[in-house]
């Protein structure tokens, strides 16, 4: 779209029309107030950057149309930037009636319709070229500082000069190397010895003496046992007396042990075989329709809507265990945050396709991590401020606009994540392509680079968290001032609508938000480990697309929020549920379900052992 400059008469053209006609007949009544003036029903008033002038200018016109419903105190006060239908300019169309006589004039309206156009296209140019790396491009926001280790080119060789260079001698540190080939297999895994002799026949010398074992060669190889489905029988014996047939006291008749407590009562459902439903489904991503598939191959007719019963029957009968985690995660002085989209189809008022979302909140104490996973239909800020409640401490989020009201909470200190500020301006680097050369996104990249510099030697010198703090205030606190200096600088230099300039705006905007993290050791630089968490949601929602009901997706998100929490806290989520599902029919105290929670669950417990990483 054009927008008229300073140098241009501008008429404001208002009447009724009807947009569903599309946008030709908009166009006659256009051509007939350009050719007649007003016409149609429709009337003109001239307006210049929100104030009324006379007509009878002879600068440069543009008309404007649009609704008469839309108040012109509103399109003032925009300068003409929304509800406009249609523009009329004369880069499009040059009426040489209208032409100034005047060649300043006439040579400054060219160079007022250059810049503009140059502007304009260049933005355009970007939005293209980051949308096609977005398309095709790498996705990984990893760049090679210079001085890195860069590709060598397959073509064009200097060719070696014919003199010979002076030998220089190069002093290489001591290192330790990682040894090369395979990795040995878990010593934990059961082993099966197969032995491959030779004939006895062989076994004798040409000399007659029986040769003797003098060693021998070891190879491993890793077999699997394809999944074996058996079928429990619970067994209970009923006692009665033949003689006098239980008439000599007041109890039963006949006697009989009481049934065995069940995850599920009067189901064909056990704890293994639930635990392993809802690992295939919240781990490996595997849906239930393709999990029936798999059960009719081992003879099994299992179908998916008893399998989504169980989940959610399951979910209701884990919701103690979810109070108590909500409760952990409150208590702490830490909390990541972060949502993404979800289809929910069934939910009450709502159109099927209607995007609702997944909340995740994740603590940030690496000590007790806790994940929990709310559903719900609104991107609201509301939700968090429910969930929030009377939570004290550090919230960290990205820069959404419906986290703003944790600035104004007196009890909580909103943190940023440079993550999210990073990714802007590497959208920048890639929307220049590939022949772009370097610019101010670098820069900018280059202080955030070093930054996690810092971060990544905390790490590597296991650096406790006072000490962090120490280095952040003495190191990374003057990175910061000089950054912030830089960008205040560049912000009156960029073009706001440029992607630079909105990378440039989103870091001085959140500031306030993105320093938030010097004031504590234990904070994070970003907000990852709340973006890490969701992930798993994103990749299962790739493979079931949806969920039928609102039911169904508050039970995936209870779900979630167990296998999660297990996971994070270093537990094998099969045997994690496994064994909660054998002890949660037989709880009934709060100390019985504090037992179950992840961090009081040992892998002893669960009766495995961690196997070491195998390549």
């Amino acid at each position: 779209m054009f927008f008229p400059g300073k140098s241009v008469q501008v008429y404001l053209a208002t009447g009724s029309t009807d947009m569903r006609k599309s946008i030709d007949s908009l166009s006659i009544l256009v051509a007939a107030i350009r050719a007649g003036g007003d016409g149609h029903g429709w009337s003109t008033t001239g307006l210049v950057t929100g104030r009324f002038i006379s007509r009878s200018s002879h600068r440069p016109q543009a008309i404007i149309v649009c609704d008469s419903s839309i108040k012109k105190q509103k399109i003032i006060r925009y300068y003409l930037a929304i509800s406009i239908y249609y523009v009329i300019y004369p880069g499009m169309t040059i009426d040489i009636a209208t032409l100034p006589d005047d060649r300043v004039q006439l040579k400054q309206m060219l160079v007022d319709f250059q810049d503009r156009f140059d502007k304009e296209t260049g933005i355009l140019l970007e939005q293209i070229r980051l949308l096609r790396s977005q398309l095709y491009g790498r996705k990984s926001e990893k760049t090679i500082p210079e001085g890195g280790p860069q590709p060598l080119p397959l073509f064009d060789m200097p060719e070696p000069s014919g003199e010979e260079e002076k030998e220089e001698e190069v002093v290489v540190p001591a290192h330790t190397r990682k040894k090369k080939g395979r990795k040995p297999l878990p010593e934990n895994l059961p082993r099966v010895e197969r032995v491959h002799d030779i004939d006895p026949s062989e076994k004798i010398c040409t000399c007659g003496t029986e040769l003797s074992r003098i060693g021998e060669e070891v190879s491993e190889q890793l077999e699997i046992i394809p999944a074996k489905i058996q079928v429990i029988r619970n067994i209970r014996p009923k006692y009665a007396c033949r003689n006098c047939e239980g008439v000599e006291d007041n109890g039963p008749t006949v006697k009989i042990a009481p049934v065995p407590a069940q995850i599920i009562p009067k189901s064909i459902a056990t704890p293994g075989l639930l635990a392993h439903i809802l690992t295939g489904k919240f781990i490996d991503h595997t849906p239930f329709y393709r999990q029936e598939k798999q059960f009719l191959r081992l003879g099994v007719e299992l179908s998916r809507t008893t399998m989504c019963k169980w989940a959610m029957k399951a979910a209701v009968i884990c919701q103690p265990l979810l109070n108590l985690l909500t409760d952990e995660i409150l208590a702490g002085f830490y909390m990541n945050i972060d949502e993404t989209t979800l289809q929910v189809l069934q939910e009450p008022g709502r159109d099927p396709t209607t995007k609702s979302y997944m909340w995740v909140f994740r603590r940030g104490d690496p000590e007790r991590p806790v994940l929990i996973y709310q559903y719900h239909p609104t991107r609201s800020g509301d939700v968090v401020r429910e969930f929030l409640r009377d939570f004290e401490g550090y919230v960290q989020t990205d820069g959404y606009s419906g986290y703003d009201f944790l600035a104004h909470q007196k009890k909580i200190r909103h943190v940023g994540c440079w993550a999210h500020v990073r990714r802007k301006f590497t959208d920048v680097v890639k929307a220049r392509g590939a022949n772009g050369k370097t610019g101010s996104a670098d820069v900018a990249l280059n202080y955030i680079r070093r930054l996690y510099a810092l971060e990544k030697e905390a790490r590597e010198k296991s650096f406790t968290f006072d000490e962090i703090r120490l280095m952040r205030e003495e190191r990374a606190k003057p990175i910061l001032e000089e950054f912030k200096a830089w960008l205040s600088k560049k912000s009156l230099q960029t073009p706001p609508k440029g992607l630079l300039g909105k990378a440039v705006s989103y870091a001085l905007n959140q500031w306030e938000k993105l320093v938030g993290y010097l004031e504590d050791g234990r904070l994070a630089l970003d907000n990852n480990m709340a973006e890490n968490s969701i992930r798993p949601f994103v990749i299962g929602r790739k493979n079931w697309l949806f969920s039928g009901t609102p039911e169904g997706a508050e039970a995936s998100a209870l779900l979630y929020s167990l296998i999660e929490t297990a996971k994070a806290n270093s537990l094998e989520p099969y045997a994690y549920l496994r064994y909660i599902f054998d002890r949660l029919p037989l709880a009934s105290m709060l100390e019985d379900y504090e037992a179950l929670l992840p961090w009081n669950v040992t892998p002893e417990n669960l009766g495995i052992v961690a196997p070491a990483r195998c390549g």
